[in-house]
């Protein structure tokens, strides 16, 4: 994951500009919270803390603790012999390693321009990540990570017809990245699931997904990307 700046004028606040996430639609009025006053209360090197001050239809009002974030990308990667590509490293938030499907955040420059495209971010950290590209590409959907406090909102995309790339020609992970790769039959990736040994959100939502593509159920809605 790039560490890149976020911008402070709010405009992360829904994630991504006009993607609704997969909402049923539009809120009655009574759910709407209107945004009253925003104050920023930390901005690190990727993510921005604000508390937002709303106000409810009845005229409550009561404070939301926000982080924002530009969005991300996370890929199920399969390769010729239906092996997942996995990557094992340590996160401090949970005090262990885990192992996960390659993820990564959307850039932004740091002048606070256009954030990285997803499909483009979902290319590039899969080869920074694991050292291959995919001749194939579909996105199966759009998820929002935490709504209860994060703008995050995740892009799955299911990658085939794996090729590794050369080590002097490969785009490589961040200096402050320590992966380590794990290929691994798509079918003990469940297993691991099921068996809470896998317990990272993005990873639990694309593995599943992956289930139902490879035939353990209907397959769901996907659409073709490049």
């Amino acid at each position: 994951m790039h560490d890149t700046g976020v911008s402070g004028d709010g405009s992360d606040a829904t994630g991504d500009a006009g993607d609704p996430g997969g909402d049923t639609g539009p809120a009655r009025e009574d759910l709407t919270e209107r945004v009253i006053d925003s104050r920023v209360v930390h901005r690190g090197g990727y993510l921005e803390v604000r508390v937002e001050r709303i106000e409810r239809a009845d005229g409550s009002q009561a404070d939301r603790d926000i982080v924002g974030h530009p969005g991300a990308v996370a890929i199920v990667a399969l390769d010729a012999r239906d092996r997942v590509l996995l990557v094992r490293q340590y996160r401090l938030a949970a005090g262990r390693p885990l192992l996960e499907i390659p993820a990564g955040g959307l850039d932004v420059p740091d002048d606070g321009g256009e954030r990285e495209d997803p499909e483009l971010a979902a290319r590039r950290e899969l080869e920074e990540e694991t050292g291959s590209r995919a001749a194939t590409w579909r996105k199966l959907g759009s998820f929002w990570t935490a709504p209860g406090f994060a703008t995050e909102l995740m892009h799955l995309y299911l990658a085939t017809g794996l090729e590794a790339v050369a080590a002097d020609g490969r785009l490589a992970p961040d200096e402050d990245e320590r992966l380590e790769l794990v290929r691994m039959p798509w079918r003990e990736a469940i297993e691991l699931v099921e068996r809470g040994e896998i317990r990272d959100a993005k990873s639990i939502v694309g593995l599943f997904w992956l289930a139902r593509v490879m035939g353990s159920g209907p397959e769901p809605a996907a659409t073709e990307v490049g």
